[in-house]
C-alpha cells in the first residue's frame, strides 16, 4: 500500500478527549475517529489490526471445534423476560421500540438469543457437545464512556457459547477454551495472566478473566508468586481469621457523643483509637430486602462477594430513607446492635474485642461492643477486599498486586439460562434435561487498545508482529530523487511479491515528518532509503522495538527482512 493513496490521517497534537495512552495513540495514528461519546469510526489502518486479532481468534476457535454463527444485534424483550434479566440487567442496556411498540434491546451479550437458537434446533444428547461463536458489535450505555475504545458504548466482540449433556463435557470445553485463549493472546504478542474472576451480571459458577498486564490498567489483580494463585480484586479471597476471641475480657458497653462525626477515620481520630478497633456497618438492599454488612473498620466491603454470600440477584446500597428505617438514625451512625435486618459479618469481625460502632442514634457511638454479647450476625462470610499486606489464602505467602486490562472472560454457566428458558435435550433414557452451558468472550477492540497500552514508547506504538497492520514501512527520504524512488519501489515490490504486508511512504514530505510518523505508527520493521547510503549501495533496516539500525546491501534487503519476519 502506498501512503499517498491511503486514508491514514495522523495527528501531531494530542486530542483533548484522549484519556489513556491507547486512546491518544489510536487517534494520533489515524486508527479511529470519535463520532460521539463512546462511539468511534474505524479507519483502514485500525481496521487492518482489528481484523488481524479477529483472524487469530477465529483460527483458534476453529481449532477446538467451534462453529461460527451470526446472531442478531437487535434482540426481543420476550427472550430476556424468559431468562429473568430484562428488569435486572440495568441502565447499561440500550432499549428501543419499533414502529409497532415492540420492545427490543441492542445486544450487550447473547445468552438469551443463542439459548433460544439451540433449544429450537438441538433435540438429542447425540448432537452434543456444541460450541458456537460469533463476531459482532455489542452495546452498553456506559454512564461515562472513557478510555477510547476500551470502555465505549459500542464495541467489537467475539462471544462463544457451549452446550453439554454432562459436567465432564462442560469441563473439557471450558479447559479447551481456556487453553485457546492462552494461545490467542500469545499470538497477539501480549503479556497476560489468567485470574479467577467474579461472574457478574452474566451469572454462573466457575469464571476466569484474562488480563493484559499494564500499569495503566483499570483492574487490580492479586497474585501469589508462591503457589500461582491469582484473582481479580473483586474475586480474590481474603485470608482466613487469625485467632479466636475466647478468653478476652469484655468491658462494659458505653455510649459516647460523636457530634457530626460518622466516618470511621474521623471517629477514630476523635476517640484516639486505631481503625481496626471499629465495626463498619453498611446497609444494602438485596432482592428487595434490607441487609446489613459489618466489617472491621480498616477494611473495605467487596460488593460482589456480599452478593454471592447472599445469593442475591440484585444488590444495591440502601437509600438514605431505607437507612433511616433500618437503623433509626442519620447515615454514618448505624451499628450492628439491635438492628431489625439480617446481618452478614466479615470473618475478621470475630477477632475484634471491645470494638467501637455506631449506636443507631444520630451523633452517638458505642464503645466496648462485642459480638456474641451485644449483637449476633446471621452468618459470617468473606465479604471484604483483599489488600496489601494480606497473605495468600491458599499457601500463606505474600500477595502482590498488579494492574491489568481485562480482554477475555470464560464462564461455566451451568443451567442458569437453559432452565429459565426451558431449553433442553433428550437423554439416552429419553428424558428431558436442561443443557449445561459455558460462555466465552473476548473484547476484540479491547485487545488492540490493551496491546497499545502495553506496547508503546514516548514516540508511538510498538506493534507486536502478530497484530501489526503492516509488517514493514519503506521510507524513501527524497521522492524527488529518481534513484531513491527506484530503490524504494524495488524493495516495496519485492516484499509484496513474497507476501509481506508493506507500506510505502511515498509522500513528498521532509525526512523528519516521515520518521516521526513511522515511529507513531509503530510497524515492526522500517527500511530507510536515503541518498547518502544509497551511494554506498545500502539501505538501513531497523526494528521498531530496537535501538539502532543495520545497513544492508540493497539487493539483500528483501531477503534480510524475510528472514527477520520469518515468513
Amino acid at each position: 500500500m502506498k501512503l499517498s493513496k491511503y486514508l491514514l490521517p495522523t495527528l501531531k497534537e494530542v486530542p483533548s478527549e484522549a484519556d489513556t495512552v491507547a486512546a491518544r495513540l489510536m487517534l494520533r495514528a489515524g486508527m479511529i475517529r470519535k463520532v460521539a461519546s463512546g462511539l468511534y469510526e474505524w479507519l483502514p489502518f485500525g481496521l487492518r489490526a482489528l481484523k488481524k486479532v479477529e483472524r487469530i481468534i477465529r483460527e483458534e476457535m476453529d481449532r477446538i471445534g467451534g462453529q461460527e454463527v451470526w446472531l442478531p444485534t437487535l434482540q426481543p424483550k420476550e427472550l430476556w423476560e424468559e431468562s429473568g434479566r430484562w428488569p435486572v440487567y440495568g441502565k447499561e442496556m440500550m432499549r428501543v421500540k419499533d414502529r409497532k411498540d415492540g420492545e427490543f434491546c441492542l445486544a450487550p451479550t447473547a445468552e438469551e438469543v443463542v439459548t433460544d437458537l439451540v433449544r429450537r434446533e438441538v433435540r438429542s444428547y447425540r448432537e452434543l457437545p456444541l460450541l458456537l461463536y460469533q463476531f459482532g458489535e455489542k452495546f452498553r450505555d456506559e454512564i461515562r464512556p472513557r478510555f477510547g475504545v476500551m470502555r465505549a458504548r459500542e464495541f467489537y466482540m467475539k462471544d462463544a457459547y457451549s452446550f453439554h449433556a454432562d459436567e465432564s463435557s462442560l469441563d473439557k470445553t471450558y479447559d479447551d477454551c481456556y487453553a485457546a485463549y492462552g494461545r490467542i493472546f500469545e499470538r497477539c504478542g501480549l503479556k497476560f495472566r489468567p485470574v479467577e474472576a467474579d461472574t457478574g451480571a452474566i451469572g454462573g459458577k466457575s469464571s476466569h478473566e484474562f488480563m493484559v498486564l499494564a500499569e495503566t490498567g483499570e483492574e487490580t489483580i492479586a497474585a501469589c508468586e508462591g503457589c500461582g494463585y491469582a484473582a481479580n480484586i473483586e474475586r480474590a479471597d481474603a485470608p482466613p481469621p487469625t485467632a479466636p476471641t475466647d478468653g478476652h475480657q469484655h468491658d462494659e458497653l458505653k455510649e459516647v457523643d460523636t457530634p457530626g462525626v460518622g466516618a470511621v477515620e474521623a471517629v477514630a481520630k476523635l476517640l484516639k483509637l486505631p481503625a481496626e478497633k471499629f465495626l463498619k456497618t453498611l446497609i444494602y438492599v438485596a432482592d428487595g430486602k434490607p441487609v446489613v454488612a459489618v466489617l472491621r473498620g480498616d477494611t473495605e466491603l467487596n460488593e460482589p462477594k456480599l452478593q454471592r454470600a447472599l445469593a442475591a440477584k440484585q444488590l444495591f446500597k440502601a437509600s438514605e430513607e431505607i437507612y433511616r428505617q433500618v437503623a433509626g438514625c442519620e447515615p454514618g451512625f448505624a451499628g450492628p446492635a439491635g438492628l431489625n435486618a439480617a446481618i452478614v459479618a466479615d470473618h475478621a469481625v470475630a477477632d475484634v474485642v471491645n470494638a467501637v460502632s455506631g449506636a443507631n442514634k444520630t451523633d452517638k457511638h458505642l464503645v466496648n461492643i462485642n459480638v456474641g454479647r451485644d449483637w449476633r450476625p446471621a452468618r459470617y462470610a468473606d465479604i471484604r477486599m483483599i489488600r496489601p499486606g494480606d497473605k495468600c489464602p491458599r499457601c500463606g505467602k505474600a500477595v502482590a498486586f498488579f494492574k491489568g486490562i481485562e480482554v477475555g472472560h470464560v464462564f461455566k454457566l451451568g443451567t442458569k439460562y437453559s432452565s429459565a428458558m426451558n431449553a433442553g435435550f433428550l437423554t439416552e433414557k429419553g428424558e428431558k434435561s436442561p443443557f449445561l452451558m459455558g460462555c466465552y468472550g473476548i473484547g476484540v477492540s479491547r485487545v488492540l487498545a490493551a496491546a497499545i497500552e502495553q506496547c508503546h514508547d514516548d514516540n508511538g506504538i510498538i506493534w507486536p508482529a502478530g497484530i501489526a497492520p503492516f509488517q514493514v514501512v519503506v521510507l524513501p527520504l527524497n521522492v524527488s530523487e529518481p534513484k531513491v524512488v527506484e530503490a524504494a519501489e524495488k524493495i516495496y515490490e519485492g516484499l509484496k511479491a513474497k507476501g509481506v504486508e508493506v507500506l510505502l511512504d511515498d509522500r513528498d514530505q521532509r525526512a523528519g515528518v516521515k520518521f516521526k510518523d513511522a515511529d507513531l505508527l509503530g510497524l515492526p520493521w522500517r527500511v530507510t532509503v536515503g541518498e547518502r547510503k544509497l551511494a554506498e549501495g545500502k539501505v538501513e533496516i531497523k526494528a521498531r522495538a530496537a535501538g539502532g539500525g543495520e545497513d544492508v546491501p540493497i539487493e539483500k534487503a528483501v531477503d534480510v527482512l524475510l528472514n527477520r519476519i520469518k515468513l
